[in-house]
């Protein structure tokens, strides 16, 4: 990774039981290459100084993320340790944006309301530094007053909208459209009222840049990478499993324990 300047904290939801994929077993710690979904989405930001601070939202009866978490904490890469990263977890909700909210609460207890904080899918196992580079590069261009920013790729396929008709389907047009990916960057002060006030109203935002997006405020989309993916089949999971294998450098994502300073 480049070292451009922003610091930022990490939220992550994983409260979600995503059982329909790992049958007994929360997705978020299916195994991959001998390691959890959860230790892969984790890693490249453990093991960047930028990163001030880290909290996993998770079930409330979660008691192996409790531990995974501690694991984790106490093989972080020499000078990663103690005061110098914050590695904690949250009880989360039912939904996510309850989730966000209970990591974001839980970041404000140290992080300041105007800091840059990092939203990231747990079952997001495939994310690059040079993504992470390319956001946080993004946000050193925002003007003052700019929301924030996401990862996202353009829509490259023709977009089908089904329909009960004799026609069948309608072919509907992808100029402009892009599909969100994670992590997603904004202010934590701005991001936690934009939730809450999303929340109190009964409206359930499905990503962090929606919720913005009805408080008023925009985002950036920087270019991110299409194998980036999100994990929710099972050909997700290897196809997961595949680009991890191809990347030639497995240190560059491994979990924290096994990388160095």
């Amino acid at each position: 990774m480049s070292q451009h300047r922003v610091a930022y904290w990490l939220a992550v939801p994983a409260a979600g039981a995503g059982r329909r994929l790992g049958g007994s077993t929360p997705k978020q710690y299916l195994a991959l290459q001998q390691r959890t979904l959860l230790e892969w989405s984790l890693s490249p930001f453990l093991a960047d100084p930028r990163c001030r601070g880290a909290t996993v939202a998770l079930a409330a009866d979660d008691s192996l993320g409790v531990s995974l978490l501690a694991s984790l904490g106490a093989t972080l890469p020499a000078g990663r340790r103690g005061a110098d990263l914050r590695l904690r977890s949250v009880v989360g909700g039912l939904e996510r944006a309850d989730s966000v909210i209970a990591a974001l609460t839980d970041l404000g207890e140290v992080a300041a309301p105007q800091d840059w904080v990092l939203v990231h899918d747990a079952a997001r196992p495939c994310v690059s530094g040079e993504e992470i580079d390319a956001l946080l590069g993004a946000l050193q261009s925002l003007p003052a007053a700019g929301a924030g920013g996401l990862l996202a790729v353009p829509v490259a396929d023709t977009l089908k909208r089904a329909q009960d008709s004799p026609a069948g389907s309608q072919t509907v047009p992808r100029e402009g459209l892009w599909r969100a990916l994670t992590p997603q960057a904004f202010r934590l002060g701005p991001l936690l009222a934009s939730l809450r006030a999303a929340v109190s109203t009964g409206r359930r935002p499905t990503d962090e840049a929606q919720a913005m997006e009805w408080a008023g405020d925009r985002a950036v989309l920087v270019p991110g990478l299409a194998t980036n993916i999100k994990v929710t089949t099972p050909d997700d999971l290897a196809l997961a499993g595949m680009i991890l294998a191809a990347r030639g450098s497995p240190s560059a994502c491994r979990a924290p324990a096994a990388q160095g300073a």
